[in-house]
């Protein structure tokens, strides 16, 4: 008997146009079919579709961390533009972003027009941004570098993913504790033995065969029976799988309605950004949400400040955060979303119109908890000497960014195990969170 899932979706997101670039196109580790497939063997009795919101984590009480990947390469540079500094126009005199068309932000920041829904959130102190941040090494492959920014152990051996050791040591959490949305490949970054769910959708979660309640009891009964007896490591995930299919099926009963009149783009990631405030406000025990949003890897015809590629990436962007803050209200006080891109992109603009691949990158701070209003970090400037082989250098490590949010933000302890020889020093980009 093969249990198979519901295919909702369009091809993953994340892949560059075709520049010739090996692209990072996902994982196929630990997709939810498979472990659908897995739970074509597990017997645990049924529970009340009534009762499937009590699995709410009651230990877990930090924010929801949702990060957002921007797959191809961001150019953050375009997005959050040094006006004050001289060499920005110089090396991009076709696609720099002028200054007299910026939002401004501070004495050397202006935002891209583009960005506008999100210049209320900045000026209101709950979106921040992180310039001139980077891994340990400089690394241009898209997948090398995003592989090793989500393992994010520079030089160590481990192989997990630094979301999967996160949770791991948490402790057994809900079905939902780690949601990838929007895909059904997980991010490199919940690699290793905790389990973790990767839907396209909330409504489109489920088994092809199981097509009302009577027969997803009688799949339900059947896969739980199947695994009665398997390995923890087979019948764990399956486990998993059909907790969560009871959860999303009593959520597919109810039409959702974003709050606070607020509209998603009807794209993949507005619908992404959706489900995530969806699953925070049923409070199934969500703890980490992952979404990708790609095609950021513009080699070519990037477009200007008037339109084109950027403009339009940008707008969808910017458009879908807003969306997801305006939805969420007040329940924006216990989540903090980050972005992070595997590289930043070449200071000078290329013959084509684009940018390459480059290394320093930005990072969007959106949540209650965040120090908002402000560009963070030390800039290191565009000056040929401030250059680290032509790019813009990364003064911050991104992972020091990842465990401020975790410690001061989402309870967590030491963080030896999950950022190996990372240190203490932290950038104050959040607050505290009182609980």
């Amino acid at each position: 008997m093969a249990a198979t899932t519901t295919t909702e979706g369009p091809a993953p997101a994340g892949t560059a146009q075709d520049c010739g670039c090996p692209e990072d196109t996902g994982i196929t580790r630990r997709t939810f079919l498979k472990a659908a497939g897995a739970a074509g063997a597990l017997t645990i009795a049924s529970e009340a579709y009534a009762t499937r919101y009590a699995f709410a984590d009651a230990v877990y009480t930090g924010d929801v961390f949702v990060v957002l990947s921007l797959r191809g390469g961001f150019d953050g540079l375009q997005a959050i533009v040094p006006a004050a500094d001289p060499d920005y126009l110089d090396r991009r005199p076709n696609v720099g972003i002028p200054a007299n068309a910026l939002l401004q932000l501070d004495a050397t920041f202006g935002m891209h027009p583009a960005l506008a829904p999100l210049k209320p959130l900045y000026d209101a102190g709950t979106l921040g941004f992180v310039h001139a941040v980077g891994q340990a090494e400089p690394n241009r492959s898209h997948f090398e570098a995003m592989e090793e920014m989500e393992r994010a152990a520079p030089g160590a051996s481990t192989r997990t993913g630094w979301i999967d050791r996160v949770l791991g040591g948490r402790g057994e959490g809900t079905p939902f504790q780690g949601v990838q949305m929007g895909s059904t490949m997980p991010a490199h970054a919940f690699t290793g033995p905790s389990p973790e769910l990767a839907m396209w959708s909330v409504n489109g979660f489920g088994l092809d065969a199981a097509w009302d309640e009577n027969e997803r009891d009688r799949w339900d009964h059947a896969l739980r029976r199947m695994y009665q007896d398997a390995r923890a490591a087979l019948a764990a995930p399956a486990h998993v799988a059909l907790e969560a299919m009871s959860t999303t099926a009593d959520l597919q009963e109810q039409t959702y309605v974003p709050a606070n009149g607020a509209v998603y783009p009807n794209t993949d990631l507005g619908r992404a950004l959706k489900d995530v405030a969806r699953l925070i406000k049923a409070q199934v025990g969500l703890q980490v949400a992952c979404v990708d949003y790609g095609d950021w890897d513009m080699h070519a015809g990037m477009g200007d400040v008037d339109g084109g590629w950027m403009v339009d990436h940008l707008d969808e962007l910017s458009t879908a955060l807003a969306a997801f803050a305006q939805d969420l209200g007040t329940q924006m006080d216990g989540v903090t979303l980050v972005s992070l891109t595997e590289f930043g992109r070449r200071i000078e603009e290329n013959g084509s119109g684009g940018t390459d691949h480059g290394f320093g990158q930005l990072v969007f701070l959106l949540g209650g908890g965040v120090r908002g209003g402000q560009v963070h970090g030390q800039w290191p400037g565009l000056a040929d000497d401030d250059l680290i082989d032509g790019d813009l250098n990364g003064t911050t490590d991104y992972r020091r960014i990842l465990a401020e949010i975790l410690e001061d933000r989402c309870g967590a302890g030491s963080l030896s195990d999950v950022f190996p020889d990372l240190g203490s020093e932290r950038l104050n980009v959040v607050q505290a969170r009182v609980t």
